[in-house]
């Protein structure tokens, strides 16, 4: 059974840091692409970022590039989401996903494309 497990979350203040982990079990994680999305309230689910299977590529929303680091430890099953200089605007529930693919060299930024989804963190960012 795959369990998508995300971590990290709470209240910050504007400008602060926050580091999200996601812990993948019951697939071999370094055949699945990941990726996060976020939901606010009243709004629809968006892409974040997104890793390939190596690590060794990224995606970024341009709402969250240059603030926001998504990374990968295949050893420990976990990609890790480090959000710097947090803004009000990135309150939200953050929902990290997984999907097995052949294409190293690939990132994918529909929810759609994604087959395993966590139950999600809630992030706060007070002004």
């Amino acid at each position: 059974q795959v369990q998508v497990v995300e971590s990290g979350g709470g209240l910050v203040q504007a400008g602060d840091s926050l580091r999200l982990s996601c812990a993948a079990s019951g697939l071999t994680f370094s055949r699945n692409a990941m990726g996060w999305f976020r939901q606010a309230p009243g709004k629809e689910r968006e892409f974040v970022a997104a890793i390939t299977r190596s690590g060794d590529n990224t995606d970024y929303a341009d709402s969250v590039k240059g603030r926001f680091t998504l990374s990968r430890d295949n050893d420990k099953n976990t990609v890790y989401l480090q959000m710097s200089s947090l803004k009000p605007e990135d309150t939200a529930v953050y929902y990290c996903a997984a999907r097995r693919t052949f294409l190293s060299s690939r990132t994918f930024r529909a929810s759609g494309d994604y087959e395993y989804w966590g139950q999600g963190t809630q992030v706060t960012v007070s002004s």
